[in-house]
């Protein structure tokens, strides 16, 4: 039987390999039910090895919260692109981008917003968490800039689209919309967004 003692300390990629362990027991069962130790045990090195790149648990939330931003950031940026220069087509690929992100990882969503905006949160997780939804802001900017979008502060039409489409993400998350479902009220919450910001 192998004991901890036994376990290397040493691993090709050790902060990449928790990241990844954390954010599958963050799904399975919560922040609360997270352990450094048990990370190290699933990806087989010591117990202390963790703390070569997060000095306690809070550390790696932290970073998870962080890496979710990143990946979420990369998600729009590719989701903007695909969704093309029409502020329509541009804004149904961002919806459905968000909303698949946030019901495939619901408790890392949930962590990346707690994170940011907890007492203390480091400037880094604040930055990453507004670079993330630069592309649906970009893409309301442009809207306006192309007489697509009625005039205002973008960023607060931008939040009002947001909090329909999190209201979709909660439904679903907690099931009371199934997937097939979740699609058509995207698409049908995005047009009626849509006539909604057109210029009167």
């Amino acid at each position: 039987m192998t004991t901890s003692a036994a376990r290397p300390y040493h691993h090709g990629n050790l902060r990449e390999a928790l990241l990844a362990a954390g954010e599958r027991a963050l799904e399975a069962g919560g922040a609360q039910n997270l352990s450094l130790r048990e990370l190290a045990r699933d990806v087989g090195v010591s117990h202390a090895a963790p703390r070569r790149h997060f000095a306690d648990k809070q550390a790696l939330l932290d970073a998870l919260a962080q890496a979710g931003y990143e990946q979420l950031e990369a998600t729009l940026t590719a989701a903007a692109a695909a969704g093309g220069a029409d502020f329509d087509g541009r804004l149904l690929a961002l919806a459905r981008a968000y909303v698949s992100f946030a019901t495939e990882r619901p408790a890392l969503v949930d962590l990346m917003f707690a994170s940011k905006h907890q007492a203390g949160a480091a400037s880094e997780l604040a930055q990453a968490g507004e670079r993330s939804f630069a592309p649906a802001l970009a893409a309301v900017a442009d809207g306006q800039a192309a007489g697509a979008v009625v005039g205002g502060d973008p960023e607060r039409l931008a939040k009002v689209a947001f909090a329909v489409l999190q209201g979709l993400v909660v439904l679903a998350n907690n099931g009371l919309v199934d997937d097939a479902s979740l699609d058509e009220l995207v698409a049908e919450a995005v047009q009626r967004l849509v006539l909604g910001l057109r210029p009167r």
